[in-house]
């Protein structure tokens, strides 16, 4: 290595002097010159493999914190790239310095595999049977019938209590359906490629993948196993069992539904994620087996999985297969109030018919409130108008039918019903030992049975200020029915009395479904493609409050329907998302088509007109993801990703061996590629080792005082050679480099904001407590900034205190070769005022037509094709921010100092790069 750099000195000498006898060759000297364009091409790719890499780790950095959904598809593909970007530095940094470094190879791959052992597809050991009887699950086989079918297995087994009769579909029979002709591998493939985040991509694959689904066949044990089984159920001689219930009397039909692996859990219920099909005839139970394994990648099911950060491979879709309950009422009782688990009752959601209209929301239901006090006691009720039953039919499997006119205002059970199921839910509570969410049915001999039992989750509550009203608290404590307009506050139903002279009011009533108050724009949901445009941030408003509108809770900020009850499947995705919900406002939709934005209050039972400010919370919107399969394998790959423990180029432990990250690795190539080109002892870094031998880079120096900026000359960027260490800003020739220059020194800058309290005591503690903070120690390198310059292109290294940013600008003369970048990350505030001094200068920049991405307190800001002069006034605003947004995050949550910074800000670009017209 030092010897071509020896030859290359000697080369630049030549062009200072005249030649010596045996000086170099002509041959020679376009050798050398081809070689020096080629360390420095390999020096530029190291940079461009670095922004990769560091932008990689920002979005993974992002992404741990909640920002947004991600399934393993994301995880493994930020590992795989960060993989290659940080391969790809390595592999410059050796080719630039011969090699001087070749244990670095050898760390990276034991970082890697780290990483990939982490990442690593789970593979779900196979073998047991295809499929178990209902008698024969319970919680102990949750793992291979799921936790559906295990419960009601447990139920019977040692409670005794009425289940149905049926069977289950096991983890090992879906795996070797999935497993048959590939199915399983395509369907990797298909979501592997498509955009999750993506809400029209989503519904494409959805599709694709159902149909690829009902078109596999049956694997023919699999088939021959499950019509066993049916013809068990439906043959003559089959009679229930004690402790299970076919309800006597009518042709054996069959439910089939979902009991995924980790469906009905406390941590992810996916409540109404998947399809059931009731009154199914035997000759359809293998057809409708496939729907149930389909309705896996429905678009409700993929983008629950995604919010919640649970892996596709995680979920091996059991089907159960019970013989049909003709109910003649139905519905859920919740053990506890699921708006306050630490409310003494027992709450009953029951309509006539089969239970089907409470779980999906068609309809409002009765409901019960029965005091958990010896004796129970039915201590509210709440009788809703129920028009319409579903009932089964031998064609259609379930239909709806109109309700005799006696029997709409009148309740589908009585109190001694209402009491049974109490008793029932308040004994599977003390039996599971936390509260439940049940689902029941009522045969027409009046056997009571259990279709489903859950643990219920309580819904979250943010802390109110003191004399707001609690949710299912009202001032007054009247009971009555919401019906949409100034009623009585009723079971489940939040108070209005403590906002009576409060803001403007659009809608009053209705049933406060999942606590909290929300803002955003009212949009109207009414078919799937309304979907797609629905906002960020908006408010779901719908008729009914069906199970296929889920995929909007993760981006909405309230939801308001004209139908529904708090044991529906929205409702209880809700609860479980944050999101405040009120259902059973009518004419909701008409009334909110054209509102704008409201504001949705469900504890006071209102929707008011605007944004106020006063009712909504501020605390963070809850990270779903948070200890969820896939986020805990992020943050276990972000592990070997993202820490930096190489603080000191000074220090002996700043070496290959000491990597233990790719950041490490990162920081590392980074350090010695500078070095290699701009170091002033190593003697790989200069041309030549003697005595006025000359450095590559060169000091700049500006009005004869010598500046912390080094300068490497790749073609044309000086005016003319240069001789020595120093070269002068008069002497350069690179157009943008100058046009930096100039917007870095057009307006002095004053020096650090003047900071608060909060804001001196953030960037403090920021700088003690944080372990990965860029160093701003002086070391050979620390307080250098490095600059590579051609005629046309410029490319700056800078380290400003505590915040690194890079600018790469080409401006020729063809429009099509022009571009800007600027990346910056770091300072030493709190990582909130960080994230906006990025946001701030992100927005600056898009003002002027720059694609901006802020990721934390990291910006990655970019933009092309523009004419030479734009690019290089477009330059000048760049390195004009670069300068005068130095420690405002100091500032940034103090409107009083940072509004005075910011106008100043606005009118310096306005003269220095202003928008174009």
């Amino acid at each position: 290595m030092g010897g071509f750099f020896h030859k290359l000195g000697t080369l630049f000498r030549r062009q200072d002097a005249p030649a010596r006898d045996g000086g170099v060759s002509d041959a020679e000297t376009e050798r050398l010159r081809a070689l020096y364009r080629e360390r420095c091409s390999r020096f530029r790719l190291l940079l461009s493999a670095n922004k990769s890499a560091l932008e990689i780790m920002a979005d993974m950095e992002e992404a741990l914190r909640g920002v947004r959904p991600f399934g393993m598809t994301y995880v493994r593909g930020a590992c795989t790239r960060a993989c290659a970007s940080v391969f790809q530095i390595v592999r410059h940094l050796n080719a630039l310095s011969d090699n001087r470094w070749p244990e670095l190879e050898t760390k990276f791959d034991e970082i890697r595999t780290g990483i990939e052992a982490v990442v690593a597809p789970h593979v779900r050991a196979g073998g047991g049977p295809l499929v178990l009887p209902i008698a024969a699950t319970g919680v102990d086989l949750a793992d291979q019938t799921g936790g559906k079918m295990a419960n009601l297995g447990e139920i019977r087994r040692r409670l005794g209590i009425t289940v149905p009769d049926g069977f289950v579909v096991t983890a090992s029979g879906y795996q070797r359906f999935m497993e048959a002709g590939g199915l399983q591998e395509e369907i990797d493939r298909r979501i592997q490629a498509a955009d999750a985040t993506r809400l029209d991509e989503v519904f494409a694959l959805s599709a694709s993948i159902q149909q690829l689904i009902l078109a596999a066949p049956v694997p023919d044990d699999l088939a021959a196993a499950i019509t066993a089984q049916v013809e068990r159920l439906a043959g003559p001689l089959h009679s229930p069992h004690p402790g299970t219930s076919a309800c006597a009397g009518a042709e054996v039909r069959f439910a089939v539904r979902s009991s995924a692996v980790g469906e009905d859990s406390l941590d992810a219920s996916f409540a109404g994620q998947y399809r059931s099909e009731l009154n199914v005839p035997p000759e359809d139970v293998l057809d409708t087996f496939k729907d149930i394994v389909a309705s896996k990648y429905g678009v409700t099911a993929m983008t629950y999985r995604l919010a919640r950060g649970i892996p596709d491979e995680d979920v091996p879709m059991c089907v159960g297969c019970l013989v049909m309950v003709d109910a003649v009422a139905g519905g859920v009782a919740y053990s506890r109030n699921p708006l306050d688990l630490r409310d003494n009752t027992v709450v009953i959601n029951a309509v006539p018919g089969l239970p089907k209209a409470v779980v999906d929301g068609s309809f409002s239901p009765d409901v019960f409130v029965v005091s958990r006090e010896v004796p129970m006691q039915v201590a509210q009720r709440q009788i809703a108008a129920k028009p319409q039953r579903f009932v089964r039919d031998p064609i259609e499997g379930v239909r709806l039918e109109d309700m005799p006119a006696d029997m709409v205002d009148a309740p589908c059970i009585d109190d001694a019903r209402a009491l049974e199921i109490a008793s029932l839910a308040a004994g599977f509570e003390v039996f599971y030992g936390e509260p439940q969410d049940i689902e029941w049915a009522v045969c027409p001999e009046g056997v009571l049975t259990i279709l489903q039992s859950r643990p219920l989750r309580e819904a979250r509550h943010d802390e109110l200020p003191e004399g707001e009203c609690a949710p299912g608290k009202s001032v007054d404590g009247a009971g009555g029915a919401g019906d949409g307009a100034a009623a009585e506050p009723g079971p489940l139903q939040g108070g209005y009395g403590c906002a009576e002279s409060g803001p403007p009011v659009l809608l009053l009533g209705g049933t406060p479904v999942s606590p909290g108050a929300g803002a955003g724009l009212a949009h109207v949901v009414r078919k799937d493609m309304d979907l797609l445009s629905f906002p960020d941030g908006g408010v779901l408003v719908i008729e009914r409050a069906l199970p296929r509108w889920a995929p909007l809770l993760s981006r909405a900020s309230a939801v308001v329907a004209e139908a529904g009850g708090a044991a529906g499947h929205l409702a209880s995705v809700a609860r479980e998302y944050g999101v405040p919900a009120l259902f059973g406002l009518p004419r909701a939709a008409e009334l909110l088509e054209h509102a704008g934005i409201v504001t949705v209050d469900a504890d006071n039972r209102r929707v008011h007109p605007g944004r106020i400010e006063e009712l909504l919370g501020h605390a963070p919107r809850r990270n779903l993801m948070e200890g969820s399969p896939v986020h805990s394998a992020l943050a276990a790959a972000a592990r070997l990703v993202l820490p930096l423990h190489l603080l000191d180029p000074e220090s002996p432990q700043f070496a290959p061996a000491h990597c233990r990250t790719l950041h490490d690795i990162t920081r590392f190539c980074h350090e010695k590629s500078v070095e290699v080109l701009f170091g002033a002892s190593d003697p790989i870094g200069s041309m030549g080792t003697g005595p006025g031998a000359q450095r590559l880079g060169k000091q700049l120096r500006v009005n004869g005082t010598k500046l912390q900026y080094w300068l490497l000359d790749i073609d044309g960027g000086f005016r003319k050679p240069v001789p020595g260490p120093v070269v002068d800003l008069a002497d350069i020739a690179s157009a943008p480099m100058l046009a930096l220059w100039d917007g870095m020194t057009a307006v002095p800058w004053a020096g650090p904001p003047a900071t608060d309290a909060r804001g001196f005591l953030s960037v403090m503690m920021e700088s003690t407590v944080n372990p990965d903070l860029e160093p701003t120690a002086a070391t050979t390198l620390a307080n250098r900034n490095f600059l590579m310059i051609s005629r046309d292109y410029c490319n700056l290294q800078a380290r400003f205190g505590y915040h690194f940013c890079t600018v790469e600008a080409m401006a020729a003369d063809n429009p099509h070769e022009n571009y800007v970048t600027f990346q910056f990350k770091g300072g030493a505030a709190s990582s909130e005022r960080r994230t906006l001094r990025a946001r701030f200068v992100g927005e600056v920049l898009e003002a002027r037509g720059f694609r901006a991405d802020v990721k934390d307190d990291a910006l990655f800001a970019s933009l092309e094709g523009l004419p030479k002069e734009r690019i290089l006034t477009l330059v000048r605003g760049v390195g004009y921010l670069l300068i005068h947004t130095r420690q405002i995050d100091m500032v940034a949550h103090n409107e009083r100092v940072f509004g005075p910074i910011r106008d100043r800000i606005a009118a310096d670009m306005a003269r220095i790069a202003p928008v174009a017209g």
